[in-house]
């Protein structure tokens, strides 16, 4: 189980969807600093989250949201982590 609740993982996603202006290219830079320097995911895992996030159709930032949220929690994780990335916007 990861060491984080879904409200804080809503709180982290909302955080980077308020702040990252310009785009969801910005919004990886804003994860990384807040994902990956509080250890939820390894550094390699998000290099390949971004990979796959890129490959995908879709906005890269919601992408990321979803592909994190999954990981940590499922499918409940994935809507959580995207409703908290869309939601400032």
């Amino acid at each position: 189980m990861p060491d984080v609740s879904l409200f804080e993982l809503f709180g982290i996603f909302f955080y980077v969807g308020l702040f990252a202006v310009g785009g969801g290219l910005v919004a990886i830079t804003l994860l990384q600093q807040t994902v990956v320097a509080r250890g939820l995911i390894s550094p390699e895992q998000f290099y390949n989250m971004v990979a796959i996030s890129e490959s995908t159709p879709g906005p890269v930032g919601i992408n990321m949201a979803t592909y994190v949220g999954y990981s940590l929690y499922g499918i409940k994780g994935g809507i959580i982590a995207t409703i908290g990335q869309v939601l400032p916007s």
